[in-house]
């Protein structure tokens, strides 16, 4: 395949995300869905959290086992010479726990092969649709369902199509005073603002898909809730930007918080840069 990865290592992840997302799916459908436990930053830990965790540490170990994975989940010990890894997994087992737990559906698988700090492969798997979005920068971009015993590929693009103003696709849970002043630059600059409120990696899904123009955070998020989406942006013709105008990079840095950014669909328009002028 791609990303120096053998031709048979897509169809085989994308059955680890199947398996994963099934786990998940099973929580969610049980009496038990809405037990949950904090964890030392307050954010929920439920039992799909942890089976999927479980299900793509082994499957990945055991597909690639030079490679180290560093997941949401992964314990301290387990991932503390992180920086000395120029390759490496980067993982969310569960994106949207609080959407899990809110019943909305809008969660997601994010893996992510990062290389010298670049995402060079992205997948989000969508559990409950059983459908996965594939990126690898330079490659493409696809959209991925169950096909037999294989999967059929769609390529996407994040051209959105002509429309007037800016869809802004935004987090359902974050707003903050950035986010407003941002949104009230570009219904300035260029014309009416329509803002889509989704939850988890879904905004770049829908970024990919050519359903919006940008998704500004500037609220916390960590290096595994985005690395997948860079990739899968950027193989669609996208790109998530820091507030500095550069991509951003992974384990790069002793936190694994995410630096705020602007993922964009075009990132040749001039607005994006005097937005970030702005901010």
């Amino acid at each position: 395949m791609t990303a120096g990865l053998h031709p048979t290592a897509t169809d085989a992840l994308l059955d680890l995300c199947v398996a994963a997302g099934d786990a998940i799916c099973s929580e969610y459908s049980s009496s038990r869905a809405d037990e949950f436990r904090a964890k030392a930053d307050d954010s929920p830990l439920t039992r799909a959290d942890i089976a999927s965790h479980r299900i793509l540490i082994e499957g990945l170990e055991r597909l690639s086992p030079a490679v180290p994975v560093l997941s949401e989940e992964s314990k301290p010990a387990a991932i503390a010479d992180r920086r000395s890894w120029e390759r490496l997994w980067v993982v969310d087992p569960l994106d949207g726990t609080k959407e899990f737990l809110g019943r909305t559906g809008e969660f997601t698988i994010n893996i992510a092969l990062v290389d010298r700090q670049r995402p060079v492969l992205g997948i989000l798997y969508l559990p409950l649709e059983r459908a996965a979005w594939v990126g690898v920068p330079g490659e493409g971009a696809w959209r991925c369902l169950p096909d037999g015993d294989g999967w059929a590929r769609y390529p996407v693009s994040a051209t959105p199509p002509a429309h007037e103003g800016v869809v802004v696709l935004a987090s359902r849970r974050h707003r903050n005073a950035r986010l407003e002043r941002a949104i009230a630059y570009l219904e300035a600059e260029a014309g009416p603002v329509q803002r889509r409120n989704s939850g988890s990696a879904l905004k770049f899904v829908q970024l990919a898909a050519g359903q919006g123009d940008v998704y500004p955070r500037f609220s916390p998020c960590s290096e595994w809730d985005v690395a997948a989406g860079q990739a899968l942006l950027e193989a669609a013709g996208g790109a998530v930007l820091g507030l500095d105008g550069e991509p951003l990079r992974y384990n790069a840095r002793d936190t694994l918080l995410s630096p705020h950014f602007l993922a964009v669909a075009d990132p040749s328009l001039p607005l994006w840069r005097e937005l970030l002028a702005q901010l």
